[in-house]
């Protein structure tokens, strides 16, 4: 790292803290990337990923993994292996540095009885009602008639708060900072309460817990954070972050809060209790369902790890809110399969095609590239024969104006094959077409014609009838129609997109997609390019020996008006 490598702000001054006679001169840059186990990463967590894990190794330091676990309500060992996993598939990793909030109980409870003896910390028993009431505004301090209790009631009271003497609420442990402090976080905080709730990991054993804004300082401190990176919104909290690491003892080097804008994205939600609610109310089939910004939903869906560190790359870090179009995240995944899926040939809506003069009961094999930008992937053999399937959308009896496919007396191209002539159709009893009729040029193997004769007509891709295999295809929109579901005044189930999911049964792809191997499940699958369809991934849950199940990961295209 070359000392005036900054790509951003933060690089900025953690470059400043390292520089001669500077706070963190001669250290190794320590971060930490600290979720909260009660829900599933999403990808406005990736940017708090990105940046955790992303400074540490642009300095060449560490970041740890620290389930931020202090407030047991919704949390759960599912969320907590589903983030390990996440963060892993996003390829970063915390070696032997994982860690639990709860880890740190025992200590951050003893720090809390020296804030006591040191009078810089009380019992208070203002109820939540009374609690905002003496809260005071900017031009009135807030109250406590507790404030001045003697430090050893205070330090009985807790003793006994911890012991379950108490009912919940009855009372709380608050930090002695400033009642006439213009920032509200540091009007004697509170810094523990009580609650009668299991935790996860520690059972029963605690009925007291630590507020986030008194625990976190605490433990990025034991765990010798240099540069607690975090969202914008702990800006106003910072001064009580250094408030605690300044006044309790922990013999180790005070870490440096730094904010940034966290990501805003359209057309979705970020918020974890929106998202629960999505799933425990049944809009979607669970947070991998492919239409969630769940990590494990847009893995199943078919985004790539790097697609969506390119994203992060692309949105930079700020000190300003944004909200970034969906749009953009589909581009760098576009450009990312586009580099690197296999192109093979899928019929999502199928009409029988029968090329009349060719021999009935032969068949053929046409060599086909796998990736025409990646040589390397070589090629693989497709067959070929008189009754193929072709897109319904590919013939028109009577053709458009500027209609370049199949129609009556035109001439098109079969991708990879033959040059080939409609000759007409068959109806059924209700008129709908059910089968077309046509020609081929024997001399036009490969798709161009013996006699150099320009072809008019578009290229159609196909696959041969009696080898396609049988698959269901899923296509995906915004969850949303709103662009701004989650806007003010708004409530988003209100703006659920009713087409966010089109189901297509009994659509025809090559044989050779029946052969690849089944994703596991929760893991990545190869994604595919559906010539004019778009990229296709297997699905990671559904799919089965027997039972194919694409899903689209993104169209060929952005086809939103800008």
């Amino acid at each position: 790292m070359e000392e005036n490598n900054a790509r951003n702000f933060i690089d900025a001054f953690i470059i400043e803290d390292l520089s001669e006679g500077q706070r963190c001169e001669g250290m190794q840059i320590h971060t930490r990337f600290p979720p909260e186990p009660n829900g599933y990463l999403h990808i406005g967590h990736c940017k708090a990923l990105t940046i955790d894990f992303g400074t540490a190794e642009h300095f060449g330091g560490i970041c740890n993994l620290r389930m931020d676990d202090t407030n047991p309500a919704k949390e759960d060992t599912e969320f907590v292996d589903a983030i390990q996993e996440d963060i892993h598939w996003l390829g970063f990793d915390w070696g032997d540095r994982f860690f639990y909030g709860s880890d740190y109980f025992e200590q951050t409870y003893e720090y809390a009885i020296e804030l006591i003896k040191k009078g810089l910390a009380y019992v208070c028993e203002l109820t939540p009602e009374q609690f905002r009431e003496y809260r005071g505004d900017i031009n009135r301090p807030a109250v406590s008639p507790w404030r001045d209790r003697p430090i050893e009631e205070n330090l009985d009271l807790f003793q006994r708060m911890r012991n379950g003497e108490f009912e919940e609420g009855k009372y709380t442990l608050r930090a002695k900072i400033d009642l006439a402090s213009g920032n509200f976080n540091m009007r004697d905080p509170v810094i523990y309460r009580i609650r009668y709730i299991e935790h996860h990991r520690q059972g029963t054993k605690w009925c007291i817990f630590p507020m986030y804004d008194f625990a976190h300082p605490i433990q990025d401190a034991l765990e010798g954070i240099t540069h607690s990176l975090c969202s914008l919104e702990y800006e106003d909290h910072r001064p009580l972050y250094d408030w605690v690491v300044n006044n309790v003892s922990i013999p180790y080097h005070k870490p440096r809060q730094i904010e940034f804008a966290r990501l805003g994205i359209n057309y979705t939600v970020m918020s974890k209790r929106k998202l629960r609610k999505l799933v425990e109310e049944g809009f979607v089939s669970g947070w991998d369902d492919p239409r969630m910004p769940t990590l494990c939903g847009l893995r199943r869906r078919g985004y790539t790890a790097p697609s969506i560190r390119t994203f992060c790359e692309k949105i930079g870090v700020s000190k300003v809110p944004s909200t970034v179009d969906w749009a953009l995240l589909e581009s760098c995944l576009r450009d990312d399969l586009n580099a690197n899926a296999r192109r093979v040939m899928a019929v999502l809506e199928p009409v029988k095609l029968t090329i009349t003069n060719y021999p009935e009961g032969q068949s053929e094999m046409l060599t086909v590239e796998n990736n025409p930008l990646k040589p390397e992937d070589g090629t693989r053999e497709v067959s070929f024969s008189r009754n193929l399937w072709i897109e319904a959308e590919d013939f028109m009896e009577v053709p458009a104006p500027k209609y370049k496919r199949m129609h009556p007396g035109f001439e098109v191209r079969l991708k990879g094959a033959y040059l080939v002539t409609c000759t007409g159709c068959v109806k059924d009893e209700n008129g709908k077409v059910v089968e077309i009729l046509a020609e081929y040029d024997p001399e036009s193997r490969g798709g161009d014609p013996a006699d150099g004769r320009k072809v008019k007509g578009a290229t159609i891709h196909w696959v041969d009838a009696n080898t396609a295999a049988d698959a269901e295809v899923r296509l995906y929109d915004y969850l949303f129609s709103d662009p701004e579901p989650d806007g003010p005044d708004k409530d988003f189930l209100e703006h659920l997109n009713p087409q966010s999911l089109t189901v297509l049964e009994g659509c025809k792809v090559e044989a050779y997609l029946a052969t690849i191997p089944m994703p596991e499940k929760g893991k990545s699958s190869e994604g595919f390019q559906f010539m004019r369809q778009g990229y296709f991934v297997l699905d990671n849950k559904d799919a089965a020996p027997g039972k194919l199940v694409f899903n689209r990961a993104v169209a060929l295209k952005d086809s939103k008006k800008k």
